[in-house]
């Protein structure tokens, strides 16, 4: 229900307008004057403001100006007794959704009002996008490997340069090619995304090329592919050390040549793109197993990127972690929660095999199941649900003989408590009771590290 505030120094009005506008389901408030009002603006949310012009103290206009200050989101309509066209134009220029003159005609005052709502959320979600959108282009980290990718960027991204990004899976290899087109002079065009991994070998020249209708059988309309969809703009080819080889010659066909021919057709398109291309392969050993064509790669690595994985920029992952816990719970409306030292530092002893992405489902994990501090006893129980959980079975199962399993149980203990101890050997023996040289042949046998 639409909360609406109005304000008018004339009591009759502000009744009337009251009772109509509740009539029509709207919460309403009222206001005396212009200053009354001001500070309710200053301590509640409204969808709409109903404004008089001239009023004692701060008039209608001067509060326009203060609204628009404030919380520019929030429909301003302004109503007067003495209205023109002058006055109209000059409250328009300052801000204002619409003005009406009195006595307001109501069928136009409520369908100004329910216009001013629908632009209001309008306005709504398109910040909630844009926040969501800007968290999707964040590189967090100040570690050299990621300064030095931030500064690749930075001078790549203005020219026409190919880029090849490699790494494993989930480290951001998508975030580097999505900065490299915002901050390329294409930004303003689209930017397309292929997941080459995904696509059955069949169907990728059609998705990459377009088809014509009647081209092959479940081919019924005509179809325009990605590199015509990325015209002006970039094409970021994931995984591509993944695509067939008959598709790699097409590709390499059209960035030589600028052009390309749908499946089925006999006719050149011109195309406009700039390649950016991810693999989680080694596309020199591909080539060796004649799995990709060097004349690509070459093609593809005028300027060569690799992301490094969270377990070599472990100093990172505290940064990491507080933008995803406090982008969780924003998402999920809860109070923000908050790491403890041990907390962080055991998010730095976890092995991050699935990088970035493993990361932030651990965070959203522990945010909805942890109390407001987040413990290192929190994230060593639930980084690892499946060892951790509750099916202690299914961690018995793993092993053949009692020796394995308790050789297992022991690794486990001692690198817990040493990471509990932040790695104070002597501490460590004394806790557990045994002798520090006796600790030390475990640490050795088990190959324990600290990061």
């Amino acid at each position: 229900m639409a909360h609406i505030l109005v304000i008018d120094d004339e009591a009759p009005i502000r009744e009337t307008l009251k009772e109509i506008l509740e009539y029509e389901d709207f919460t309403v408030s009222l206001a005396e004057n212009g200053d009354k009002g001001w500070q309710m603006i200053q301590k509640n949310d409204y969808d709409v403001i109903l404004c008089d012009v001239k009023m004692p103290g701060i008039d209608g206009v001067e509060l326009l100006e203060k609204v628009q200050a404030f919380k520019p989101e929030i429909p301003m309509v302004m109503i007067s007794g003495h209205g023109n066209l002058e006055m109209a134009i000059d409250s328009t220029k300052k801000g204002a959704f619409d003005f009406i003159t009195k006595p307001p005609d109501l069928n136009r005052l409520l369908i100004t009002l329910r216009n001013a709502i629908d632009r209001n959320s309008l306005v709504q979600e398109t910040n909630v996008l844009k926040r969501k959108v800007a968290k999707t282009f964040d590189i967090i980290g100040d570690t050299p490997a990621i300064l030095k990718i931030k500064d690749t960027i930075e001078k790549v991204a203005p020219t026409e340069a190919r880029v090849l990004i490699t790494g494993e899976n989930g480290t951001g290899k998508e975030l580097v090619s999505r900065w490299i087109h915002e901050k390329s002079n294409r930004s303003n065009m689209p930017l397309v995304e292929v997941n080459c991994a995904s696509i059955p070998t069949e169907l990728i020249e059609s998705e990459l090329f377009g088809h014509e209708k009647g081209s092959f059988t479940s081919a019924v309309k005509q179809r325009i592919g990605k590199f015509e969809q990325a015209h002006g703009g970039t094409l970021f080819l994931d995984e591509i050390g993944d695509m067939s080889m008959a598709a790699q010659a097409k590709v390499l066909r059209a960035i030589q040549e600028g052009k390309i021919t749908r499946v089925g057709g006999d006719k050149e398109i011109k195309v406009d793109v700039r390649i950016v291309a991810a693999t989680n392969k080694d596309l020199l050993e591909e080539i060796d197993k004649a799995n990709f064509r060097m004349d690509l790669y070459h093609r593809l690595s005028v300027i060569l990127i690799h992301v490094p994985t969270l377990n070599e920029r472990a100093e990172d992952i505290p940064m990491i972690a507080d933008k995803f816990l406090k982008e969780i719970c924003a998402e999920n409306a809860m109070p923000i929660k908050e790491f403890t030292a041990d907390g962080y530092r055991a998010l730095q002893e976890v092995n991050w095999t699935g990088n970035i992405r493993e990361l932030r489902n651990v965070v959203e994990r522990l945010v909805i199941l942890c109390e407001s501090k987040i413990t290192g006893d929190d994230v060593y129980m639930y980084s690892n649900p499946a060892q951790r959980g509750s099916d202690p079975f299914g961690v018995v199962d793993e092993y053949n003989t009692l020796q394995d399993f308790r050789d297992w149980a022991e690794k486990v203990f001692i690198e817990r408590k040493l990471i509990q101890n932040q790695w104070n050997v002597a501490k460590t023996a004394t806790e557990i009771d045994i002798q520090r040289s006796h600790l030390y042949n475990k640490i050795e046998k088990y190959n324990l590290k600290r990061r």
